[in-house]
């Protein structure tokens, strides 16, 4: 009897095939994909009850070399915009935590840096928006060159005294953003930034797949059942029509623009925007002509498989807003709670800096990060060149290595017709001079502030620096190593990374200081990831 149960077994497992199986056309006989997931026995928020392809990975990211190092007798000027986006440090995250080192050109060093809140010192005043920290201290990954840091930290204003929002979310409900991380994600991130908006705010939903629709017309804040609701009633499916969707988002932005309010299209996407404008450069200009209008762009990004960096970048840069990438509910509750007021309220436009270097005390220098955002000299005082903007309590940290006259560390070497500047004495007790440029929101012309990088900045050791440029030095000198940079020398691996963060941590109210230097760990037994060609 067991033998005979045994026999039938796969029977009962397997089912049999009848005559009528066999000799159905080839063309009826329906097969399922490999790339096609199984029917979900549950009904998830935001995805539909029918099957849905899961993307092939095919992340986009632009290609840019790190910064050189440059004469300051050829070069004495350094000239670059501000960056307060976060997406590559959240998106370096997520590679890492699956045990992926991420693609060289994913990671950008200044958004690494900036990440993180720093305690530098605040204006007094909002008639000046911010001021500079500056720190000079020797080169943790070089002992034979010096690091200058530069922080500045925007002053904050309070949830009840800042200006009446005007938003419009332009949501991809396309079949790519069918995954639990895309849109579920996306709709229990913007019902966070619901509860910090006003009452008196004002909110509308575009949503685009296939065609654009407007799932929510502007409603206000007070009415935030019939807010959530909308969101609850979206789904993926269909195709993507993001730049369509973008017209439709900007139109109801300008019909009910308000002077006194910020007026702001944010989308939640994976990045892939396939049908409508479909060349990225007429796409950028298009933002860039209604930011003019006084309307601006932030961009959310979600999931993996399409995320498309290269035109995220573009296109918040063109339409002057942020760029984050959510991973987690954590990180949208970073971006869109804890950093609610620098998200979404600027308090500076334009912001350039400009340091020029002494030669008679500075022979090399190199910025590092910030090659998306350098400018020429000549566009500092040019008031029609864009630059990055600044957020209520925003904090941004620049970084420069150099090398002093007569530094064995020279990597350019000596001209034989240059003066000879080790005869001379140095003017003064002077690094550099820096210079920056921003404009108050609503006004077209710039206002400069400026400080001399003087000895007097200079501490002997590294250790002596503050918390804050040490700390931010460390998340730099890691984000160096994940891109292989050629200005790390050996004496700076991931241990020595480890240790410095470890001693500079200071406050960590939210982990977030914790969680590097275990993403450093990661990145010492990450693999590098294959190719999507090496997967077939």
């Amino acid at each position: 009897m067991f033998r005979l149960i045994i026999l039938l077994l796969p029977l009962f497992i397997f089912g049999c095939s009848d005559e009528s199986d066999q000799g159905a056309p080839e063309e009826v006989i329906s097969q399922p994909s490999p790339l096609v997931s199984a029917k979900p026995k549950m009904m998830m928020r935001g995805l539909p009850p029918q099957q849905m392809a899961i993307p092939v990975d095919q992340d986009k990211y632009a290609h840019s070399d790190e910064n050189p190092t440059k004469s300051v007798e050829t070069d004495p000027v350094s000239t670059f915009s501000i960056d307060v986006d976060t997406a590559s440090y959240a998106n370096t995250r997520r590679y890492l935590k699956d045990g992926i080192l991420p693609p060289k050109d994913s990671v950008r060093i200044e958004e690494m840096v900036n990440y993180f809140d720093y305690d530098y010192t605040l204006p007094t005043t909002k008639e000046q928006p911010f001021q500079p920290t500056i720190e000079v201290f020797p080169t943790p990954w070089n002992a034979d060159t010096k690091l200058i840091h530069i922080g500045i930290k925007g002053y904050e204003i309070q949830k009840k005294t800042s200006p009446r929002a005007n938003l419009v979310f332009l949501l991809d409900t396309s079949g790519s953003m069918y995954s639990e991380d895309k849109l579920p994600l996306l709709q229990r991130s913007l019902e966070m930034l619901l509860d910090e908006l006003k009452p008196t705010d004002t909110v509308a939903i575009v949503t685009y797949a296939g065609n654009s629709k407007i799932a929510l017309e502007p409603t206000l804040v007070k009415e935030k059942r019939k807010i959530k609701k909308a969101l609850d009633e979206l789904h993926a499916m269909g195709s993507t029509a993001g730049a369509e969707g973008i017209r439709k988002a900007y139109e109801l932005a300008e019909q009910n623009f308000d002077k006194n309010a910020i007026n702001r299209v944010i989308i939640g996407t994976d990045g892939d925007f396939n049908v409508g404008i479909t060349d990225p450069q007429q796409l950028e200009d298009f933002i860039s002509r209604k930011r003019e209008t006084g309307v601006y762009l932030s961009i959310l990004s979600f999931g993996r498989g399409n995320y498309n960096d290269a035109l995220m970048q573009k296109l918040t840069q063109a339409g002057n807003g942020n760029a984050s990438y959510i991973d987690t509910l954590m990180e949208a509750r970073k971006v869109l709670v804890e950093e609610f007021t620098s998200t979404l309220f600027p308090i500076a436009n334009d912001v350039k800096i400009q340091v020029e270097f002494n030669p008679k005390r500075v022979a090399e220098y190199r910025l590092v990060g910030y090659e998306t955002r350098m400018l020429k000299e000549e566009d500092f005082k040019n008031d029609k060149v864009d630059a990055g903007d600044i957020g209520a309590g925003h904090t941004v940290t620049a970084i420069y290595e150099i090398t002093e006259v007569g530094s064995k560390a020279s990597l350019l070497g000596d001209h034989r017709y240059a003066e000879n500047k080790k005869s001379q004495t140095p003017k003064g007790n002077e690094y550099g001079f820096l210079k920056m440029r921003y404009k108050t929101p609503g006004e077209q012309s710039s206002k400069l502030l400026s400080k001399a990088i003087t000895t007097d900045l200079e501490k002997k050791a590294t250790t002596q620096a503050s918390s804050n440029a040490r700390f931010g030095v460390a998340v730099a000198g890691f984000a160096q190593l994940l891109k292989q940079s050629k200005y790390i020398h050996n004496n700076f691996d991931y241990d020595a990374a480890i240790k410095l963060a470890q001693k500079a941590k200071g406050k960590d109210a939210f982990g977030y200081r914790a969680e590097l230097i275990q993403l450093i760990r990661l990145a010492k037994i990450a693999k590098t990831q294959k190719k999507q060609e090496d997967l077939f």
